[in-house]
Formats: structure tokens, C-alpha cells, sequence
């Protein structure tokens, strides 16, 4: 029982990893929390469910498709709705995020209906290690997360482009003084968290019915998760979110199910009353 619990906290936390992720990338960069972040998973879920059940590819296919087409309309709306807000603070961005994630929302709403849909794919039985269960969704969950992870860090620890990132995240006016391009970095921030989100709308989908309400039960706990690590921490938002659904999962020996978001929430109350800037987050020099 205990381990299974621990095995279903870290596939939850594995799956939540990604948006969050996207969302401290975008943070660290842009400096405003994307109350969007949970409209466009929804809105990568059904682009992905649309290649795999109307144009009939299978799901690999169009998860591929997906990944690879979704980052265009992160960075299209960001040159819609958020470049030309760009100087008017966090507040007014924050509030634009909020706005387009309920155009997001009810585009997928108008095209879609509200019934819930399901990828095509095939029952399988769980794969079994002594008393464990893994099922398929787990393991692919796994390997994809681990996968987006670690080609998150070559690119911002090795790259030329994450080098820039991390110049621009650290003070926009000095890297822009020593050449670096920032509408260049924007666009690969808004390329690489919309491939982060694609990939996580995928594996939500599988995870349970995709419907425009999907976002919503996430979107809490992404938020959760970067801020837990410390917005602005790329390690911190993983580790967050691994320890958002140990936790979760884990609470459930002691209290009602329905009460291990609370009890998630409880920890991270603590956690941020020991340490305000979150556990990787590093508190901000104002000259």
C-alpha cells in the first residue's frame, strides 16, 4: 500500500512537473505569473486529440505533431495579447493571462462541445514488480518527463541560447547592453514552454477525459508547485511538484481523499513560512 502510494505520488508529481516547469520558465523570463498556463494545456490536449481521433494518426504521431505545432501558438499569443503589453507591468500581464485563458478556453468549448473525449488508444493491463503496479500511462509519463527535463537543463546550462535566458532573467537592461537580442529570447522561452505543455496536455489526456474544463484542475497545482520551489527556479518547480503529489498521495493514509489537497496546501504554508522565497528561489536584490 505504501509503495504504491508513493509510485502513483510520483507519477502525479511527474505529470505536473512539466506545466509548472513552462510556468517558471515564463516567470523567470517574462516576469509575470501565466494564469494561462491551464486554458492552453486544454487547448494542446485537443489539438493532440484532434490528430489522433479525427485525422486518425496514431497518439505517438500526433503527441509528435503536437509538440512540435503547439509552440506557434504559444508564441502567437504571445505577439497577440502579451508583446504589446510588455511595459505595462506584471499586474496588467497577469490580468491579459486571465483574459486569454477563457478565449483559450471557450475556442476549445466552441469547436468541441463540453462532452469529454478520450484518445484512441488501446486497454492495457498494468505492468507488475512484487506488490507494485506501473501501468502504461506511468511509464510513458515517466520517460517523457524525464526526457523534457533533462533536455530543458542541456539547454539551460550548455546552450548559447540558455546562456542568454539566464542572462536576460538575471537583469533584461544588462544583457541587452552587452547584445543580447531579448525579443529573440522571449520567443524561445514561449517555444519551449508551449513544447512543455504540449507534451503535458498529452499525458493528461491520457491520464482522464479531456473536456474545456480540464485546465482548471491543474492550474492550482502548477501554480503550487513553481512557487513551492521558488518561482523563477527551474529545479524548484520539479522538485515541487514531486513533492506535491508524494505528499498528496501519502496523506490519504491518515485523512479522507478528498482532503490531500488541503494537506498538500498545509505543507507548502509551512514550507514557505520557513523559507518565503520557496525552497530554491533566491530572494531578489532591489538597488
Amino acid at each position: 500500500m505504501f509503495g504504491q502510494l508513493i509510485v502513483n505520488g510520483i507519477g502525479t508529481g511527474l505529470i505536473v512537473a512539466l506545466p509548472a516547469l513552462a510556468l517558471t520558465l515564463t516567470f523567470g523570463i517574462l516576469r509575470f505569473p501565466n494564469f494561462a498556463i491551464g486554458a492552453m494545456l486544454t487547448f494542446s490536449a485537443y489539438m493532440a486529440w484532434t490528430f489522433n481521433v479525427l485525422v486518425g494518426v496514431p497518439l505517438i504521431v500526433s503527441a509528435l505533431l503536437t509538440i512540435l505545432l503547439f509552440p506557434l501558438v504559444a508564441i502567437l499569443c504571445d505577439a497577440a495579447v502579451f508583446r504589446p503589453l510588455r511595459d505595462r507591468g506584471s499586474i496588467t500581464l497577469l490580468v491579459a493571462s486571465m483574459g486569454l485563458s477563457f478565449v483559450l478556453e471557450n475556442i476549445c468549448r466552441l469547436f468541441f462541445g463540453n462532452a469529454a473525449r478520450n484518445f484512441d488508444i488501446p486497454l492495457a493491463r498494468p505492468h507488475r514488480l512484487f506488490d507494485l503496479r506501473f501501468t502504461n500511462e506511468f511509464l510513458i509519463a515517466a520517460a517523457v518527463s524525464l526526457s523534457a527535463m533533462l533536455i530543458v537543463y542541456l539547454i539551460l546550462r550548455w546552450s548559447a541560447l540558455g546562456r542568454a535566458m539566464r542572462a536576460v532573467a538575471d537583469n533584461p537592461n544588462l544583457a541587452a547592453a552587452r547584445g543580447i537580442d531579448s525579443g529573440r529570447v522571449i520567443k524561445a522561452t514561449w517555444a519551449l514552454s508551449g513544447a512543455l505543455i504540449a507534451a503535458s496536455g498529452v499525458l493528461v489526456g491520457m491520464d482522464r477525459a479531456i473536456d474545456p474544463q480540464l485546465g482548471w484542475n491543474y492550474i492550482i497545482v502548477c501554480f503550487a508547485a513553481a512557487i513551492l520551489g521558488g518561482l523563477g527556479s527551474p529545479v524548484g518547480a520539479v522538485v515541487g511538484a514531486l513533492m506535491l503529489g508524494l505528499i498528496g498521495e501519502l496523506s490519504t493514509l491518515v485523512v479522507p481523499t478528498n482532503y490531500r489537497v488541503g494537506v498538500a496546501f498545509a505543507m507548502i504554508g509551512v514550507v514557505l513560512l520557513l523559507k518565503p522565497n520557496g525552497l530554491f528561489g533566491t530572494r531578489e536584490i532591489v538597488k
